[in-house]
């Protein structure tokens, strides 16, 4: 069975410091999915999408949580491939709204980093309408930038919208290193999601210039906390951020694309586009974990109507 979107990357288990205090002094931890392909799935499964993740994991423990955690928001996990030599990645964390998150990977040698061009077949995205990758698959090994390349044409082949969000992790390797390995993606997406400072980082002058390299969509969050979205045949539309009090901020960059997405997904313009992402971010930064503030269809709604009662709408300029 073909499903509407193909998600493939990293997904990892995520073990989440009680609230406020510091991962070094942290006795009481909480158990939970991270991965940006991965939320990216989990949000728009909950948004009444079929989702397939495409990925690996190790034959452990933390592998099947994460297999049972993805199935149990609605992702079809069909395809995913389990290692029995390599373990699933860990991350551990802490969660504070106001100071630096401290974030610990342990994915040196994981299953996901082994993900072999061989592993994707076409059949995998056969029927989708959009193909959802980040730059943080690339960067795990020399196999899986092989292997994001072989996904890059096979959505192609399949007719999919392919869409990009760069999601750069500085300690996965130096700027020099994004730009040789992540930096040629850019102008193969039909799509782009990314941070400001991300474009910055990938050489980028503006969002005009990356238009005319390939994509036709570039949508742009600001540092300012609003986002942008740019179109060939459009000026950009701008939307700024809801105010909401802020849990943690971990995942609202995954959220925004997952909101994002529906509403291409849904047929909606540009501007709703806007206002679905920037209302589930919000969402998601009231909670602790990656997806704990994932809305359903229903949840959306609510949160759109109340958010646009309080004045904040996207503006054209």
């Amino acid at each position: 069975m073909s499903a509407d979107v193909v998600v493939c990357g990293e997904a990892m288990l995520l073990m989440l410091a009680e609230p406020g205090i510091p991962l070094e002094h942290a006795v009481a931890f909480r158990r939970s999915v991270a991965g940006a392909e991965s939320n990216v799935a989990a949000g728009l499964a909950r948004l009444g999408h079929s989702v397939r993740w495409l990925g690996r994991v190790g034959d452990d423990p933390a592998g099947r949580t994460v297999l049972a955690q993805l199935r149990a928001q609605g992702v079809d996990c069909a395809y995913a491939v389990t290692d029995p030599d390599a373990p699933t990645g860990v991350l551990m964390r802490d969660s504070h709204p106001a100071r630096a998150i401290d974030v610990q990977y342990l994915r040196a040698g994981s299953a996901a980093s082994r993900l072999s061009p061989d592993e994707l077949v076409p059949a995998h995205v056969e029927g989708a309408r959009l193909v959802h990758i980040t730059g943080i698959t690339p960067m795990l090994s020399d196999a899986a930038q092989r292997a994001t390349w072989r996904l890059v044409e096979q959505a192609r082949a399949a007719g999919a919208t392919l869409s990009f969000d760069p999601n750069i992790r500085h300690k996965l390797g130096p700027p020099k290193r994004w730009r040789e390995v992540v930096g040629p993606l850019l102008a193969h997406a039909d799509m782009v999601l990314a941070g400001e400072d991300e474009l910055e980082l990938l050489g980028v002058t503006s969002p005009a210039a990356l238009l005319e390299t390939g994509p036709g969509t570039v949508v742009v969050k600001h540092r300012d906390k609003s986002a942008s979205c740019h179109t060939r045949e459009a000026g950009p539309c701008r939307q700024p951020a809801f105010q909401v009090p802020v849990t943690d901020p971990v995942g609202a960059g995954d959220a925004f694309a997952a909101g994002f997405l529906s509403g291409l997904l849904d047929g909606c313009g540009t501007a709703e586009r806007l206002r679905r992402a920037a209302a589930v971010a919000a969402l998601v930064v009231q909670c602790a974990t990656d997806t704990d503030g994932l809305p359903d269809r229903a949840g959306l709604h609510r949160a759109l109507a109340a958010f646009t009662d309080s004045g904040a709408e996207a503006v054209i300029r």
